[in-house]
């Protein structure tokens, strides 16, 4: 990805993120914040999907895109919080910048500096900057799906239930995954 695609997706997703969080105490701060993390720079795995300089943000783009078109198009997630959809998409892996060390061969290894899932991860960076309501919190927490691991199970049923962000994002997150970023 080069230089001049980088700048253009970090202007889209500053502008989608002033909308997201608009009139929140901290909202600038938190973007100097993601400047600092290398957020904008960061590739969005170390070995699958987007795994280049300026994956993450391009991950993020894709997975509110793709939440935002789940509220729209299926009647199941109409009555969801688009706002709140768009907030935790665009910063539901805020905790992978600057955790990815670039090999020699070129490659990304993770590092992982934070002794929580990566969902809680997210979140606590986040609340240190802006408020984040419950719903965005628990759709951040929870966009992992089943693969936060077993001892997650019976809790992330319920959360589904009862927060249709959550599940959205962790489709959005599915979609753009494994859809949108598949390499041919």
């Amino acid at each position: 990805m080069d230089e001049a695609t980088r700048i253009s997706l970090k202007d889209q997703f500053n502008s989608l993120l002033v909308q997201a969080i608009e009139g929140r105490r901290g909202g600038m701060a938190l973007m100097r914040v993601l400047e600092e993390l290398d957020f904008y720079n960061s590739p969005a795995s170390a070995k699958h999907h987007l795994n280049v300089p300026g994956g993450l943000v391009m991950h993020s783009l894709n997975v509110a895109r793709a939440a935002l078109e789940l509220c729209d198009k299926m009647p199941q997630f109409a009555k969801c919080n688009k706002g709140a959809v768009l907030t935790a998409a665009l910063l539901h892996d805020v905790c992978k910048a600057g955790q990815y060390i670039k090999k020699p061969d070129g490659s990304y290894r993770y590092e992982d500096s934070h002794l929580m899932g990566h969902g809680e991860a997210s979140v606590s960076i986040i609340k240190d900057w802006i408020f984040l309501t419950d719903t965005e919190a628990l759709a951040i927490r929870w966009h992992m799906g089943a693969y936060s691991g077993e001892q997650d199970w019976g809790t992330l049923s319920k959360v589904y239930d009862r927060c249709p962000e959550a599940l959205c994002l962790h489709m959005a997150d599915m979609i753009a995954t494994h859809i949108m970023e598949v390499e041919e």
